[in-house]
């Protein structure tokens, strides 16, 4: 089972992030009323009450995302990591990652609290090197900044240290991405996450270029710096294993990739999603979690996961992967052959270049990869009307 932990709170939030959070008041983990100190309470009672539903389950991997996680104290977090190990089965070689930010982890002691508490990996969150950018952003650092939290973190003695950066964002150019990401491979990631701006609705940014306020690179321009980003990448030794992830040997995201291979995960904290037992939920924001944990009840609402819903998700999670569909794990989950039922599409995205299927795997290649949202969309189609078709044929 993998672990995931969310820490509701920021310094500020960013002009694009729809993720749950709140703004930490200056001193807001300070007393026992403080809004830090009483949501470590709640999520300490929240691990008790499903240590006792899952009974020692096993953990292999912990993963501190946010909000803001460095924000927190590494003494909490270490209280946090240690109640995790009473709680369940925590394994010995457990990757332990943490989100970062540069502006709250940023000197050399707090990096070393952190890795004397137990995390073995940590992401820094730094999106853009480039101050107009990050301010466009809605970023409370810079990237002068960027740059010394990154050199704190390695000095500390943090031999799993990745890097979030953004392309496509408002006023940039390839040229400028292509610069960009030469700075971040200057600093030797082992990992490297890259994702293309997802304007969410309702956030700052996605109102303002609503209204003509910013500027998106064109599509074509997109296309390219994706390409781009890839090839600079692989170039420095860190090969792509997902749409958006590239690492060096041995430094994939462990937790990541039991995502992506559809493993068992629990989420607490609030707004926490979980996946385990064959049923899915996600656990309520603010007062209404507090309240859930104060009366030691599981999330109420909660979807079943029938097979033609696990079919589905297989073909959307491994496909965001350079390894691909299995098509035997296909056969396995639906009794039916990916082939027979997808054949005629698999063969117009193999002659498009968009595939790949040979030796028992379904694969998307890189400029399929541009367009994946598109492919998935019409493949869930073809796949609810096929396996709806054969529910219906009488037994």
């Amino acid at each position: 089972m993998l672990l995931y932990v969310h820490i509701p709170f920021c310094r500020r939030k960013c002009r694009y992030c729809a993720f749950f959070s709140r703004p930490l008041p200056e001193g807001g983990g300070e007393g026992e009323d403080g809004p830090l100190a009483r949501y470590l309470a709640a999520l300490g009672e929240e691990l008790s009450q499903w240590g006792e539903r899952l009974g020692g389950r096993e953990v292999e991997s912990v993963f501190f995302g946010g909000g803001t996680p460095s924000l927190v104290e590494p003494e909490a977090l270490a209280a946090v990591l240690e109640r995790v190990r009473r709680t369940f089965a925590l394994r010995p070689d457990a990757e332990i990652s943490m989100e970062a930010n540069p502006d709250s982890l940023h000197t050399e002691e707090k990096a070393r609290g952190f890795l004397d508490a137990g995390i073995n990996r940590i992401s820094l969150g730094v999106q853009s090197f480039d101050d107009g950018r990050l301010h466009t952003l809605g970023r409370v650092h810079r990237v002068e900044e960027a740059r010394a939290a990154f050199r704190a973190i390695r000095k500390a003695g943090c031999g799993n240290l990745s890097l979030d950066l953004m392309w496509g964002l408002p006023g940039q150019t390839l040229e400028d991405w292509q610069a960009e990401v030469r700075e971040a491979l200057s600093l030797e990631p082992d990992h490297l996450s890259a994702y293309g701006l997802t304007l969410e609705e309702g956030t700052p940014l996605a109102e303002d270029v609503e209204k003509g306020l910013l500027d998106l690179p064109s599509e074509e321009t997109q296309c390219a710096m994706y390409l781009e980003g890839i090839r600079l990448f692989e170039e420095a030794g860190l090969s792509q294993y997902e749409i958006s992830n590239f690492a060096r040997p041995g430094f994939r995201c462990r937790h990541n990739l039991g995502y992506w291979e559809g493993r068992d995960y629990l989420g607490l904290g609030p707004a926490a999603a979980s996946t385990l037992n064959g049923e899915r939920w996600t656990n309520p924001e603010g007062e209404a979690w507090f309240e859930q944990v104060r009366e030691g009840r599981p999330c109420a609402e909660r979807e079943a996961l029938d097979t033609s819903t696990r079919a589905l998700e297989l073909m959307m999670l491994r496909l965001r992967t350079v390894k691909g569909l299995a098509l035997d794990d296909y056969a396995a989950l639906t009794g039916r052959a990916f082939l027979d039922e997808h054949g005629a599409f698999v063969r117009r995205l193999c002659e498009g270049g968009l595939a790949e299927a040979k030796d028992g795997t379904f694969r998307l290649t890189r400029q399929g990869m541009l367009v994946s949202n598109s492919i998935l969309g019409e493949l869930f189609e073809e796949e609810q009307e096929s396996s709806g078709l054969r529910e219906k044929k009488p037994t």
